[in-house]
């Protein structure tokens, strides 16, 4: 299987077409900007943070805070930590791989794989909807996760896909799919149980086999049930009750194909270069990646910002794409300008998980590496 995948990757290489260039266009790297937007940690919003730079437009690293409140030791910028959604863009890539290889119809609806799996009330629902969040599956209920307390309480339990599932599925379908975007990880759970029923495999094999192993990514994965976070790494606190409590510890089978995944900077970088140079997907499935459906969002009306897979962002004139990721005590994220002429990977370690809009040093983050 790994000699079949890499064979793929390796033709789509050749086969995509060329992508567009843009670092004459982008402004030189302000060092001190930089510098400045994740200086003063810890405070009592963000503990550590790390962010690595990179791309022929200009190259720069640099971390902040202590990666342990106990003993003050410095954030590593070598260190693991939880991706949160950016998992969902592994998970994008396994199910267009799979198209790819006709064994998906992204035009087909998931009942036709997942028999019994979505409540018969529902409509049929196009494969391709659950990638770029206009299924109109209802979210993940789980409303006691809004409670720090309960969150710590419980954050060794674990959750089969089938159970987070129902959870949503209790709710009624929300809006005709493809005529509106909103974020949920249903879809993405329902992606993941696509890939297992497709593949014969587990998330986690199918991952392994299909993109971490050909990129030889040997810290990225996604946990299972195991709540560790390998070393080194820094801590992710909560506050609970106005005091910190250290939640590094914590298993992710609630989140898992839509947000469980664990990896480091460097290795996001190897990610998303491969990804934008087509070593994993043809032509076709690119277009896919980087085509964001003309309608409009239904929390706030704007334009849809997400692909089948990626989240753009314009920043000082700066177009990316990539994706964000929340987990508690961790907040990250992964983007590139199309032509990888400028590359960002980053976790801070905030601590409150926020439900809306990302956390100050996050888009200080953002301003700075496209200034």
């Amino acid at each position: 299987m790994r000699k079949t995948v890499v064979a793929l990757a390796t033709a789509a290489a050749v086969a995509v077409t060329a992508i567009p260039a843009q670092a004459a266009t982008l402004p030189p790297l302000k060092e001190d900007l930089l510098k400045a937007s994740i200086s003063g940690l810890p405070n009592p919003e963000t503990t550590g943070a790390l962010v690595r730079i990179t791309g022929r437009a200009g190259e720069w690293s640099g971390v902040s805070g202590v990666s342990n409140l106990e003993t003050n030791a410095p954030v590593n910028p070598r260190g693991s930590f939880r991706i949160g959604s950016t998992t969902k863009i592994f998970t994008a890539v396994l199910v267009l791989q799979l198209a790819q290889e006709r064994r998906i119809d992204l035009e087909a609806p998931v009942q036709r794989y997942l028999p019994g799996v979505l409540p018969a009330t529902y409509p049929p629902i196009p494969v391709y909807t659950l990638l770029e969040h206009t299924s109109g599956l209802p979210h993940i209920d789980i409303p006691q996760m809004a409670d720090p307390q309960w969150v710590v309480d419980h954050r060794f339990d674990s959750w089969t896909p089938a159970q987070v599932l129902a959870t949503a599925t209790k709710h009624p379908h929300e809006f005709t799919p493809g005529t509106a975007q909103k974020y949920s990880n249903t879809s993405y759970i329902v992606a993941g149980m696509l890939v297992e029923k497709i593949t014969g495999q587990s998330y986690r094999r199918a991952l392994t086999e299909r993109i971490t192993d050909p990129l030889g990514l040997c810290h990225t994965y996604e946990p299972g049930n195991d709540p560790h976070l390998p070393n080194p790494a820094a801590r992710g606190y909560i506050t609970v009750q106005g005091k910190l409590v250290d939640v590094t510890e914590m298993n992710q089978s609630i989140p898992w194909a839509a947000g469980g995944m664990i990896s480091t900077a460097a290795e996001l970088d190897t990610f998303i270069t491969a990804l934008f140079r087509g070593r994993l997907l043809g032509p076709a499935m690119m277009d896919r990646l980087f085509k964001v459906p003309n309608v409009q969002t239904v929390n706030n009306g704007g334009p849809a910002m997400y692909s089948q897979g990626l989240q753009t962002i314009t920043l000082n004139g700066v177009t990316m794409w990539g994706k964000t990721g929340s987990r508690y005590g961790y907040s990250s994220g992964v983007f590139a300008t199309r032509d990888l002429a400028r590359k960002a990977a980053y976790s801070v370690n905030v601590t409150t998980k926020s439900t809306e809009g990302q956390p100050r040093i996050v888009l200080k983050i953002a301003d700075a590496a496209t200034r």
